[in-house]
């Protein structure tokens, strides 16, 4: 795992060459050209990493899975056939069947949908929040500087998951309590990659023009700072989903989030643990939704590294 003085360097290394948004015309709105030509450039060489493109296509496939949920699995994953409990996998169920007697295949699928759902949301709110505090220490700096980012080490300080049980362990259990938690746990990792980011670009001559033209600081950051730290926030986000979709998995396990009946993969792994000897299908199958999906992020989370690092330019 990367040190957070890595993620920082990497993010100031990315950020080294902003994109300048050429002068406006009727034709062509500013930035919009080459931004176009930046990411054409990215998914070139995005197109090239076999290991990249095999991660993007097991994620998209995983989100389809989400999204058709209700048509592709063969049962609810409420159903329950008391007959049929911790029964190896068949035809009828290809997966087996759980404590309940619930299929495992239908509640995996259903739980795919749940699982992106944490990750997702939860990466939203650490990008929103700790991208807007990353943006604001790294433009004013000094006072303000100093006190978010004495408050973002002081959470640092605290693992990541450890934040989370005791954020979950205040307020309760729930999916919008797991994703919250989640949430505010890696709040500090994206304010210091933005912050690093944002010191690097106030610096460049466009962003004095701007200034010296009268633009307002929030439109400063919000138009023409912020979109220059996509590339490290992207990188360090498609990473976070896989973390978020991990410690939410983690939650549930030991019994602080997502409660059951909700199909949740790491609530399934929990509840087939007592059965690993006898019905060792009930927890492994979940344990490889959970680790084809994480590898895919992280496969794709190294490609799109690679694709924005701007030191692998020719």
């Amino acid at each position: 795992m990367k040190t957070e003085i890595d993620n920082e360097m990497e993010a100031r290394d990315m950020s080294e060459t902003p994109l300048e948004p050429p002068e406006e015309t009727p034709h062509a709105p500013a930035g919009t050209v080459q931004r176009r030509s930046q990411w054409g450039e990215v998914w070139r060489r995005l197109k090239k990493n076999r290991t990249a493109l095999a991660g993007l296509a097991v994620i998209i496939l995983i989100v389809i899975t989400a999204l058709l949920a209700d048509v592709i699995a063969p049962y609810h994953y409420r159903t329950q056939n008391l007959q049929r409990i911790a029964e190896s996998p068949s035809r009828a169920h290809l997966l087996g069947t759980d404590e309940l007697g619930r299929d495992v295949l239908s509640r995996i699928i259903y739980g795919t949908r749940v699982s992106l759902q944490v990750g997702f949301v939860a990466v939203s709110i650490s990008v929103i929040v700790g991208g807007l505090l990353g943006a604001v220490a790294g433009y004013y700096g000094k006072v303000l500087d100093n006190a978010i980012m004495r408050v973002m080490d002081v959470l640092l300080a605290i693992p990541s998951i450890l934040l989370a049980i005791a954020i979950v362990s205040a307020f309760g259990g729930g999916l919008v309590n797991v994703m919250i938690a989640v949430g505010i746990s890696t709040i500090p990792v994206y304010a210091r990659i933005v912050k690093a980011s944002v010191m690097s670009i106030v610096e460049q001559e466009f962003i004095e023009a701007a200034r010296a033209i009268g633009a307002r600081d929030i439109r400063i950051i919000f138009k023409h700072v912020l979109p220059n730290c996509l590339a490290p926030i992207i990188v360090q986000g498609t990473l976070g989903v896989a973390t978020a979709i991990l410690s939410a998995a983690g939650l549930s396990f030991i019994g602080l989030g997502i409660q059951p009946p909700t199909p949740e993969w790491g609530a399934m792994l929990s509840g087939g643990r007592h059965l690993i000897r006898q019905a060792p299908h009930v927890a492994t199958f979940p344990g490889v939704a959970i680790m084809i999906t994480i590898f895919a992020l992280n496969l794709l989370g190294d490609g799109l590294r690679d694709a924005l690092d701007p030191r692998l330019k020719t």
